[in-house]
């Protein structure tokens, strides 16, 4: 463990850094169990839709941002 406060801390000595590849395949499964949780609700259910509606356009909005995208000129 180490001494320094945590605010002078390198990340890299955590090991516990995501690559883009592995933030987007846990995004991707978080999108899919969401779905399946989305699907099972019943009508009645009408505000935790509509917060799992709002979960699901973030989940995926952070999932396309991760994915390397041509640079446009």
């Amino acid at each position: 463990m180490s001494r320094r406060p945590e605010s002078e801390r390198s990340d890299w000595t955590d090991l516990d850094l995501l690559t883009r590849e592995e933030a987007h395949g846990r995004l991707l499964a978080e999108i899919a169990d969401t779905d399946v949780r989305l699907a099972a609700l019943g009508e009645s259910d009408a505000a935790e839709r509509e917060l799992l509606q709002s979960r699901l356009r973030a989940l995926r909005e952070a999932a396309e941002d991760l994915i390397d995208r041509p640079k446009k000129d």
